[in-house]
C-alpha cells in the first residue's frame, strides 16, 4: 500500500512539472496543446473510491490551473474526467475481474482496451476543457478541430509515457 501511494506521489509530482514546466506553453499554431497531467487521473487503481477519485481529479485540475491562469476550467474538466472514468470502468469491466490495486494501464489490461479507455477519456476530458474555455458556439469548426487535434496530441504522449514505463502482469 505504501509502494502504491509513493507511486502515485511521484506520477502526480512528475506530470504536474511536466505540464507545467514543458507543456504549457506547447503547441501547435493554437490547435493543438497537449495536456499529460490527466494521466495521473486515468492511472489511479481500479477500485479508487469515487470520493476520493473526485478530489484527487479536482486538487490536479487546480494545482495547473495556478500555474496556468485559468480560473475553474481544468478542475471542471479534471472531474468530469473522473465521472467519466467512473461511468467507463462500470461498463467495460467485472468486479472480480480485478484486484483493488491494479492500475488500468498496459501492464494490466491489454493495449487495445488502454487504448480506447485512454482516447475516449482523454477526447471527453478535452471536448469540456475547451467548450468551457471557448464558451462560445463562433468558429466552432476551429474549436472541434482544437479538441480533436488536442486529443490526439495528448493521447500520444500518454501512450508514449506508458509504453516507456510499462510493466508486465503478474502472475
Amino acid at each position: 500500500m505504501t509502494k502504491l501511494f509513493l507511486e502515485n506521489l511521484l506520477r502526480f509530482i512528475i506530470l504536474l512539472l511536466a505540464q507545467v514546466f514543458l507543456f504549457k506553453n506547447m503547441g501547435y499554431y493554437n490547435i493543438a496543446a497537449p495536456f499529460p497531467y490527466i494521466m495521473f487521473v486515468l492511472l489511479l487503481p481500479v477500485k479508487t473510491s469515487k470520493v476520493l477519485l473526485y478530489v484527487l481529479a479536482f486538487l490536479t485540475g487546480l494545482t495547473v490551473d495556478m500555474f496556468s491562469d485559468t480560473l475553474g476550467v481544468h478542475p471542471a474538466a479534471s472531474v468530469a474526467l473522473a465521472w467519466a472514468r467512473v461511468g467507463f470502468m462500470r461498463l467495460t469491466m467485472n468486479d472480480d475481474d480485478h484486484d483493488a490495486l491494479a492500475t488500468p494501464g498496459i501492464g494490466q489490461m491489454s493495449f487495445r482496451w488502454f487504448f480506447i479507455y485512454t482516447f475516449l477519456l482523454i477526447l471527453f476530458h478535452h471536448i469540456v476543457l475547451l467548450l468551457v474555455v471557448v464558451f462560445s458556439i463562433d468558429n466552432i469548426h476551429l474549436t472541434l478541430s482544437s479538441i480533436l487535434f488536442s486529443c490526439i496530441f495528448t493521447t500520444i504522449l500518454i501512450l508514449l509515457f506508458e509504453l516507456i514505463l510499462y510493466r508486465r502482469k503478474k502472475r
